[in-house]
């Protein structure tokens, strides 16, 4: 989160904000709580031109068949999904779970269960994709989750955040040596875990650069690892949106993802995602700068001098 813990007038702000779309977004409708995050999205790509360079630049770089147009449509679409993310939590972080599982529809829960059932761990692999904050709490509801999590600069939403991802009854361990040892002994004592596996990385040691639609980029190696330190059941995961509510997938990882090969089972994880976001583009976080290359310098997508938009006018419709 941008802000820093030294300006607690922004801070309170940004917390009275949130809770304010929590409250409204709770008392309407699923329908209107989506239309109002929708909004919110339209602005954003409107008025936040760096926002809207890299979402149109990702998808030049994962779709180069595609017409300006279409990129241009689906980068909009791709924010105002993030508005609608965020539109959705006051619902589903508040009220009981009962009322959320009721619009929640699942395809492939075998994947999972099975696993879990024979006693083995699950670690499902779920992009920034639909409402990937619904993904973790209904993973909490199939067995006993244990998940990473790194605080949020912004105290008061970091309590906010953290309260909400355990309400289904996970728990959350930080990202250090001690929470992920936590975390690999739950899933091999036959728990469950979710991991975001296109969050590119700070450290240059914590990854490699593997193809991403093509593309390499950078692609953290924590999820292949955690699989083959756990020896748990790779599983594919997202939550899509649909007209009337949810609907929870799950698919069997690609074979390669266990190979001791790191290149092999990072590309094996990419294609993993890029399965999931086939049909569902407007509904991945296009936003975010996922084509980063290290070591810093080698290939910078986003250097907008060097490499400018294919074009440049989809930036001022």
């Amino acid at each position: 989160m941008p802000a820093s813990p030294k300006s607690p007038w922004l801070e309170w702000t940004v917390i009275l904000l949130i809770r304010l779309m929590i409250v409204l977004t709770r008392l309407m409708p699923l329908v209107w709580a989506r239309a109002l995050g929708r909004a919110v999205g339209a602005s954003l790509y409107h008025f936040n031109g760096r926002m809207r360079r890299v979402a149109i630049r990702n998808l030049e770089l994962a779709y180069p068949g595609w017409t300006p147009d279409m990129r241009r449509v689906v980068a909009r679409q791709s924010v105002q999904s993030t508005g609608e993310l965020m539109s959705e939590m006051g619902r589903v972080w508040t009220q009981p779970w009962t009322q959320t599982a009721a619009l929640l529809e699942v395809d492939g829960l075998g994947c999972v269960k099975e696993p879990l059932a024979s006693g083995q761990g699950v670690i499902v692999l779920g992009p920034h994709l639909g409402n990937w904050e619904l993904l973790g709490m209904h993973l909490a509801t199939l067995g006993k989750l244990v998940a990473l999590y790194e605080p949020i600069s912004l105290k008061k939403l970091d309590q906010l955040v953290h309260r909400g991802r355990q309400c289904t009854g996970g728990k959350l361990v930080p990202t250090t040596p001690r929470g992920i040892a936590e975390l690999v002994r739950s899933v091999r004592a036959g728990g469950i875990t979710g991991i975001l596996p296109d969050q590119v990385p700070n450290d240059e040691n914590a990854g490699i650069n593997a193809p991403f639609f093509g593309v390499e980029c950078f692609t953290a190696a924590l999820a292949s690892n955690l699989i083959k330190k756990s020896g748990a059941a790779p599983v594919m995961g997202a939550v899509l949106r649909t007209e009337k509510g949810f609907r929870a997938v799950y698919r069997p990882a690609e074979p390669g993802v266990q190979s001791d090969d790191t290149l092999e089972a990072l590309s094996a994880i990419n294609l993993g995602v890029e399965k999931l976001i086939a049909g569902n583009e407007r509904q991945y976080q296009w936003q975010y700068k996922r084509f980063r290359c290290r070591p810093k310098g080698l290939v910078d997508h986003y250097d907008w001098s060097a490499m400018p938009l294919l074009d440049e006018a989809s930036l001022k419709r």
